[in-house]
């Protein structure tokens, strides 16, 4: 039982503790900068938000059509909506799990399939993420020596992707006797079903580029909001990097985390005041994570009330050990 609850609590904690603290350092600069909010570009984000998660459901879709799996646009939305919904309240990402057993559930997908699904998706989106930084570096001649470990970060993501798919090209010739090494190559297989035709590629590439693209003009109508004249390609880079160290699993949903990448990027590449920068990051990320966490109320009510149960099942089982939960 502690078990459970230091693994969800403690991670909140950090998270919470990096907001308290950016606010209190920053406090009297922000109450300014709120003085001269345009409210009319935070409809705007929220408009994008809500268009990038429906395109996000689209894609998944044509993931899982990928694999033989013929569900609405409607569902694969909701799917998304309710794992990022969890991994908003737990770390490491556990909440993608909650999505493999939705899938099990009304459509009777193996577990190795709503993997090899999930798995798609994150391919995509990070070198999705990883090509945008890579075209933004070279609007920005002069990146200061401490951000640098990302351009290294950008160009192995890149690298390694690229590799990836080599590998899968290849790998459909591998056969085993192992049960084990057999199961990882099935999931390999489907993963190559789903993405590795030309028309996959061109449909979750283009797509994956679209849904980075309004994540990125989610940011820049927050910016416009504060009057801030940042550069279009140091909000690309700004949000690439947030989101590298977002998928390092520190905070739930890379809360905190996530706000300090963003701001420094804007203070030390742009020169916006450090008050405002914060503030930008934090109402950026507070509009995504709100849409996401309302989309996922919805969704729940959508999918039917077996879902609550299901998650419970699925992170207990997670954060103990495989055990089952307590009634």
């Amino acid at each position: 039982m502690y078990r459970k609850i230091s693994a969800i609590l403690i991670p909140s904690l950090i998270a919470v503790g990096i907001i308290v603290y950016m606010l209190y350092r920053v406090w009297a600069e922000l109450l300014i900068a709120l003085q001269h909010i345009v409210p009319i570009y935070l409809g705007l984000g929220i408009i994008i938000c809500l268009s990038a998660w429906w395109l996000r459901g689209w894609r998944y879709n044509r993931i899982l059509l990928g694999l033989n799996y013929r569900v609405g646009v409607t569902f694969s939305t909701a799917c998304v909506f309710v794992s990022q919904t969890v991994n908003l309240i737990v770390p490491a990402r556990l909440g993608d799990f909650v999505r493999i057993f939705i899938l099990k559930h009304d459509y009777q997908t193996t577990y190795s399939e709503g993997i090899s699904s999930l798995v798609v998706e994150r391919v995509f989106d990070i070198i999705a993420i990883a090509m945008l930084g890579a075209v933004s570096l070279f609007f920005i001649p002069n990146i200061p020596a401490d951000l640098k470990v990302y351009i290294f970060i950008i160009v192995a993501i890149l690298a390694i992707g690229l590799a990836f798919f080599i590998f899968l090209i290849f790998v459909g010739e591998l056969t085993t006797t192992n049960k084990y090494v057999r199961y990882i190559l099935t999931m390999l297989d489907e993963i190559r079903r789903a993405s590795l035709s030309l028309r996959s590629i061109l449909i979750l590439g283009v797509s994956s580029l679209i849904i980075w693209m309004l994540d990125i003009l989610v940011t820049y109508s927050v910016a416009t909001m504060f009057e801030q004249q940042i550069p279009f390609a140091v909000i690309v880079l700004a949000i690439v990097f947030g989101n590298l160290v977002k998928a390092v699993p520190i905070t739930p949903g890379g809360i905190g985390t996530y706000e300090i990448a963003v701001a420094t990027t804007f203070y030390e590449i742009a020169g916006v005041t450090y008050a405002v920068a914060f503030l930008i990051a934090f109402i950026d990320d507070l509009i995504k994570n709100l849409v996401t966490l309302a989309g996922g109320v919805v969704s729940i009510y959508y999918l039917g009330d077996w879902v609550i149960p299901t998650i419970k099942s699925a992170l207990w089982s997670k954060l103990d050990g495989g055990k089952k939960p307590d009634a």
